[in-house]
């Protein structure tokens, strides 16, 4: 395990923004995942995704990795962020772009502006 321990650990240091869902960003697989990954598509995101049920190893990895029982996972500069319900909340609070922004993390504010109103 200590191989895809090492994997995802220079995954989501290599990369701004990772996503491991079940699915890809293109073709989520499950609604959990499709939700943030809608999120993150919509406002313009630039993210990696890593699709969890391409590799069993990576699938139960990446809940070791963070001691997160759920799929998905978002990661922001190397830091684990939450999954489906904790970004769900952020986006609708303005949490997130305070994240992104702190990160240095582009992002469409309006599009992020459109999810709250819409959500009111």
């Amino acid at each position: 395990m200590t191989d895809v321990k090492n994997q995802i650990d220079e995954t989501v240091k290599a990369n701004d923004v990772v996503l491991y869902m079940k699915g890809t960003k293109e073709m989520p697989q499950c609604g959990f995942s499709s939700r943030v990954a809608g999120v993150l598509n919509y406002m313009g995101v630039a993210y990696t995704d890593v699709n969890v049920l391409a590799d069993e190893e990576v699938r139960q990895g990446i809940k070791d990795y963070a001691d997160w029982p759920t799929v998905p996972q978002l990661y922001v500069k190397g830091e684990f962020v939450g999954g489906c319900d904790i970004i769900t909340e952020m986006t609708l609070s303005g949490e997130l772009d305070t994240l992104f922004d702190d990160n240095g993390v582009s992002y469409n504010k309006d599009a992020a502006d459109k999810i709250r109103e819409a959500n009111a």
